[in-house]
Order: structure tokens, then sequence, then C-alpha cells
């Protein structure tokens, strides 16, 4: 008996709810591609920190604890600073840091405070003497050490590798960009001066390797310690006074006693007072290794061209400098 027209209509009808069930269901066992994504295990993060060592971490961290002002505010410069749960005393930049736990500080760190924080990762310097005693604890360390312009673009690099952040280096690019900027503002007669820049008492000084000498270089000045020394060399106070710099650049923390060294109060720069006085916030900003060195080189920049206006205004008579050079 052949169908009728009627029963025809009724077997589509009765495949088409078939077929639409069958793909519900099909639906159902598999997650939306979106809800899929977000639970996709995010992969491993291996990589060679400063002290040759290799640390694996079974994914991005998303607690860290951040032993150096630089790292600190390297990690906020790439937009990551929620995930900061606890910094060095050091630490002030950006301002929300300083809401953070401290944890002391990169040298004399409290093992057992960084511990209660459940860090995936603790950033330091190679040169703290922590690393061991927290990765015998089973707490990750990565290492890393900046004291030239290579070395930061590098480590911006390695923690943009930590953080699972793309085109980390787009900050490096700004620096540098920022950086031949503030060179380009330096006046002519500003060029060549002869520059002591103190990194702190001892007294240490920025070597022409060093990143603060390296800055200075492409402003166009002259470091009166050479590559010889190393980035941060610490000097017999007698050496400076034979170098004879034209300015001295200086913190204000360290300018206290200068003249008490023995033989300073001769040399022409502190006679005829060619001194740059650094104030504390700007002083942190120098000599940090970090995301906020384009700022340090405009600020170096503003103390050479009141180098170079002085000269002028003193129609070369260096005895009418003014009293001190502030930036």
């Amino acid at each position: 008996m052949k169908p009728t027209p009627v029963r025809r209509i009724l077997w589509v009808i009765a495949i088409v709810v078939a077929l639409g069930l069958l793909m519900a269901a099909l639906a159902r066992a598999q997650p939306a591609p979106a809800v899929a994504a977000e639970r996709a295990p995010q992969p491993a993060v291996q990589l060679t920190d400063d002290r040759g060592r290799v640390v694996t971490l079974p994914r991005p961290p998303q607690r860290i604890v951040s032993l150096l002002p630089s790292l600190t505010e390297t990690v906020c410069a790439l937009d990551q600073c929620h995930r900061l749960v606890g910094v060095d005393r050091y630490s002030n930049w950006p301002e929300t840091v300083t809401r953070l736990p401290q944890v002391g500080g990169g040298l004399d760190p409290n093992i057992e405070a960084i511990v209660a924080l459940r860090p995936d990762v603790v950033l330091m310097a190679t040169s703290s003497r922590a690393s061991a005693r927290l990765e015998s604890l089973g707490v990750a360390v990565v290492a890393l050490e900046t004291k030239s312009h290579a070395d930061v673009q590098r480590v911006m690099g390695k923690l943009g590798q930590v953080l699972a952040v793309p085109d980390a280096q787009r900050v490096w690019r700004n620096i540098d960009a920022a950086v031949e900027a503030a060179a380009q503002s330096v006046p002519p007669a500003a060029r060549g001066v002869r520059v002591y820049f103190e990194v702190n008492r001892g007294p240490y000084g920025a070597g022409a390797s060093s990143f603060i000498g390296e800055t200075l270089t492409r402003l166009g000045a002259r470091n009166i310690l050479p590559a010889s020394l190393g980035p941060f060399p610490k000097l017999n106070p007698e050496f400076v006074v034979r170098a004879d710099p034209d300015l001295i650049m200086v913190g204000a923390r360290s300018v206290e006693g200068l003249t008490e060294r023995p033989g300073w109060s001769n040399m022409r720069a502190v006679r005829e007072q060619w001194l740059c006085v650094f104030p504390p916030e700007e002083a942190d900003v120098l000599v940090r290794p970090g995301p906020r060195m384009a700022e340090g080189a405009r600020i170096m920049a503003r103390c050479l061209a009141s180098k170079a206006a002085g000269n002028a205004g003193s129609a070369g008579n260096a005895a009418k400098a003014p009293a001190a050079v502030r930036p």
C-alpha cells in the first residue's frame, strides 16, 4: 500500500525532530568554545635566570613577591601589578605597591613572611643571599641583574616570559625612544661636560659601563669613571679629586658631608658649586634600572642644560655660577 501524502509529511516531521534532538544532545556533550578555552591549562614556563639556573614554573605565576624596586616597577609597567602580593621595603612606585605587605630588603628579606604569602615565584637580585633558603622551602626563585641598558632590555624580556606577557619589549622601545629625545634636548654647550655621578655614600660612583653611565654618554656627557672600573665601583675619594669633574650629580641623601672629604672642598665643581643635588624621589628614579629610566634621562638632561645655561650666564666666568644647580 502506497503511503498517503499525510503519512509522508508525518515521516518528514519525525525525521526532522529526531535530527534536532540528536544535534541538541551533541551540543550538550561538548563545552562551548569560550568555556573550553577558559578551562585549557596554561603552558608551563621555563627560563634560565641570571644565576644560570633553569627555573620551571608549572604555569605563569599569579602570586609574585618582588625583592627589588626595579623589578617591582617592571612588573607594573607590564600591567601586571595585580599579581604582586608582597614587595621589599624600598619598592615605592607606583603608589599602589606601598599598600602591599613588605617583607624586608633584598639583602635581608623576612623568609617567614615571604613563605606565608604563598608566592608562585619570588623575583630578586642575584646578589641576594635568600635564594637558596627559599628554594629549600619549595619556593621558586627567579634572580635577575640589571647593570646596563642591554641588561634592562634583556630582563624585560625575561619578565615578559615569566608573566606570559606578549611583546614585553615594547616597554624598552618606549624607554629607548625617550632617552634619545632627552639627548636631543641637551644644548650643544653642555656636551662634553665631565661628570661624576655619585650613586651612594662610600663613595660609590656610576661607571661608564653602568646604565647611568650609558645614559650620560647618550646625553653627550663624559664620565670621569672609565668602564674598566666596573659599573658601580667603590672609590678612593682622592680619585675623584684628581679627576676634577666639571659637574657632580648627587642625591640629597649623599650630599651631606661631601665637602668634608679630603681634598673635595678644593675641587672646582665643589668650590664653584657645580652640583646637581637630586631630591629623594628623583634619586630613586635615577638609580633604578627599570621602566622609569626615560624619566631619569630627562632629569639628567635638565641638569646638563642648567650647567650650560650657567656657563652662558656667567660669560665664561665660572666663579659667578649659582650656589647649586637644581634640575
